[in-house]
């Protein structure tokens, strides 16, 4: 494995962090492979470094840091609210760029000043690459999650088909494909008369019973998470979500909060008069979206530097609010990224909820900017 220097810019940015109040932290190289395939989201997935131990337990290189900090924070048990530093590198394909390459970046675990919490990240993202490249104009874009979720279950799709929405958030082609789909109904090819009728008549002990038949004579074993009751059940999803259509107004209704993309000072104006005009219960979305506007101004964020857009999030599935990335002007290389994931630490274990939101800062495409003129 090819030795990765240190940006020249390390001891600059750490002395950031110390005077931002972070404690810096260390994790393991190496990581167990699971809490990463379980949560990080298919794009992080398929570019992950897989191997295993002597004992058969999925491992990988490290990809990232927000999981392993959130880990060793659990592990640790020190109380929040705490922030975290950290420094080092990671390993993952991506597009452009080597696959071993530095990261830096905070975590914010346990302030429950939602919106303070948000704007003071987002601050600190910016003020850090303002000292990093003095000069350079930066641009910030924003989406926010949560305000999606809000609109999806307003428009009273099954939960099944909110699910896939929200998961397919920040993938446009990906959101685009189930949108089409949502325009017509579907049927069910493959089923068998007996299985169609059974579903038909809404039978499911029949429906049970005749499953536990077929894979009795077919010499089928069950287990877990594979027996008749619970292929009935995914049956049954799978038919309700194949037969359901949002009607063209909900429709348009979804693409016009998609198409929402102006400067975050002019952005409540924008999300109320979308609610008011389509008559969505989104107030309380809403409120918190405006206090997490008023604690960026407060906390001295230029608005006019931010874009929020409504469709805009990041490739990671974790993110359950705020989503943002910083890049300099007219350059399409993100410097940071970050967002809140409030649901995370409950996932990894942690006996209470703990709200969280962080950024990472991609420190070779930061020395790069810096090596330009």
């Amino acid at each position: 494995m090819t030795l990765i220097n240190l940006p020249t810019f390390a001891a600059d940015l750490l002395a950031d962090f110390e005077r931002l109040g972070t404690t810096r932290v260390d994790t393991p190289v190496i990581q167990p492979a699971e809490p990463f395939l379980d949560m990080a989201g298919e794009d992080l997935r398929r570019r992950i470094f897989l191997t295993q131990s002597e004992t058969g337990e999925n491992l990988c290189l490290r990809p990232e840091f927000t999981i392993p900090v959130c880990m060793r924070h659990i592990e640790t048990a020190t109380g929040t609210p705490k922030r975290y530093s950290y420094l080092g590198e990671v390993f993952r394909q991506r597009r452009e760029g080597g696959s071993e390459f530095y990261q830096a970046g905070i975590e914010d675990l346990g302030t429950r000043d939602f919106a303070g919490a948000d704007a003071r990240a987002v601050a600190d993202a910016v003020v850090i690459l303002g000292r990093l490249l003095p000069e350079r104009p930066l641009s910030v874009t924003m989406g926010d999650q949560a305000m999606f979720e809000a609109v999806v279950v307003a428009l009273g799709l099954p939960t099944g088909w909110q699910k896939r929405l929200i998961r397919a958030f920040g993938e446009q082609a990906q959101l685009e494909a189930l949108m089409l789909r949502l325009a017509r109904p579907e049927q069910v090819a493959g089923l068998g008369t007996d299985v169609e009728a059974l579903l038909a008549k809404g039978d499911e002990e029949g429906l049970i019973a005749h499953i536990d038949g077929v894979m009795e004579a077919t010499g089928y074993l069950t287990n877990a998470s594979r027996a008749p009751k619970e292929i009935a059940r995914r049956l049954k999803e799978k038919l309700a979500l194949a037969g359901t259509s949002l009607d063209p107004g909900k429709l348009d209704v979804l693409r016009e909060f998609l198409s929402l993309n102006v400067s975050l000072r002019y952005a409540p104006g924008v999300l109320a008069d979308f609610a008011k005009s389509t008559s969505l219960p989104l107030q309380a979305a809403v409120d918190r979206f405006d206090a997490r506007v008023a604690a960026f101004a407060d906390a001295g964020v230029k608005l006019s530097d931010i874009t929020w857009r409504a469709a805009f999030g990041r490739p990671l599935d974790y993110y359950t609010g705020l989503v943002f990335e910083v890049t300099q002007r007219n350059d399409h290389r993100v410097l940071a990224g970050g967002g809140r994931y409030d649901r995370m630490l409950t996932l990894l274990g942690a006996a209470d909820t703990i709200p969280a939101v962080g950024f990472s800062l991609w420190l070779d495409r930061i020395e790069a900017v810096r090596g330009e003129h």
